[in-house]
């Protein structure tokens, strides 16, 4: 739905989802964002690449393929925001669950990286030669936002759970590190240990901050539940993994985001300006 301005409402141009009343927050001084998927757009298409590698392996049990993708999307992005040897431990047991093969799920995940990888070292020469704009892989109306709040003085950081060098590699080629000044995390150590809420933890004590100033931008179940129980405002990115600022929410992010908690479900950046100022409190 597209909220108004009656009463001091957010008002915004593009379709949104807005579960209940959007409060004021004029505290927020932290915004924290997801990466692959909310800021950049290097990885789209990763849930189609690893649907592709999880059927491959799925023993039938007479479904169509449209309920075989159904129990496929529930792991995919069901944990997704978590680093992926998890959707392949799930997806393992699942294959053992229905008396498939056992499945070794660090060799699922190498065949799913190496095929995401080839895409992504396409993706990034396009870009570093020049015959693409870097801003064609961020997330629609990204850059805006990031520029508008460092301007506003807030402090800005990236969590992600994929491994965090890829993570400062990409944001340079992507020309997004300067907003960060250093507060980009990522998976370190052992993944199966990872966790994004210890980070969100970490980062509130190191900025002697409570959950109540902090603001989160992310399109996976896990950054949006871990702010709501902090304490903070968080808005989900249902971005669309098929063609960069279509305006389109990915229904399945929507659905699998709203019931994680989000105050705010939007496709992209477009209206995030807006939604930004009404949590601050600002006309």
């Amino acid at each position: 739905m597209t909220t108004n301005t009656t009463r001091g409402m957010l008002v915004m141009s593009g379709p949104a989802e807005l579960p209940r009343a959007l409060p004021r927050r004029p505290q927020i001084s932290h915004v924290v964002f997801d990466f692959d998927g909310t800021l950049s757009w290097l990885r789209h298409g990763w849930p189609e690449i690893m649907l592709q590698v999880m059927l491959e392996e799925l023993p039938a049990r007479g479904e169509t393929l449209e309920e075989r993708r159904r129990l496929l999307d529930g792991i995919i992005h069901g944990l997704n925001g978590r680093p992926t040897i998890m959707q392949m431990i799930r997806f393992a047991a699942v294959v053992r669950e229905r008396g498939g093969k056992t499945l070794e799920p660090e060799q699922l995940r190498r065949r799913y990286q190496d095929r995401l990888d080839a895409e992504i070292a396409e993706r990034t020469a396009r870009v570093a030669s020049g015959r693409i704009p870097r801003d064609e892989f961020v997330v629609f109306g990204a850059r805006r936002l990031l520029e508008k709040l460092v301007q506003d003085g807030l402090t800005l950081a990236v969590l992600s759970s994929t491994v965090v060098e890829r993570v400062r590699e990409e944001a340079e080629i992507l020309a997004l590190s300067s907003f960060f000044a250093g507060r980009i995390y990522g998976c370190v150590g052992d993944p199966e240990r990872f966790s994004k809420r210890a980070v969100f933890e970490r980062l509130l004590s190191e900025q002697g901050i409570g959950g109540d100033q902090l603001l989160s931008f992310g399109d996976g179940p896990v950054e949006i539940k871990d702010t709501k129980e902090l304490g903070g405002a968080a808005v989900a990115i249902c971005s669309d993994e098929d063609r960069n600022g279509s305006g389109v929410l990915n229904p399945i992010k929507r659905e699998q985001l709203l019931a994680a908690g989000a105050d705010l479900a939007i496709p992209d950046y477009r209206d995030a300006l807006a939604v930004v100022d009404h949590l601050r409190g600002r006309p």
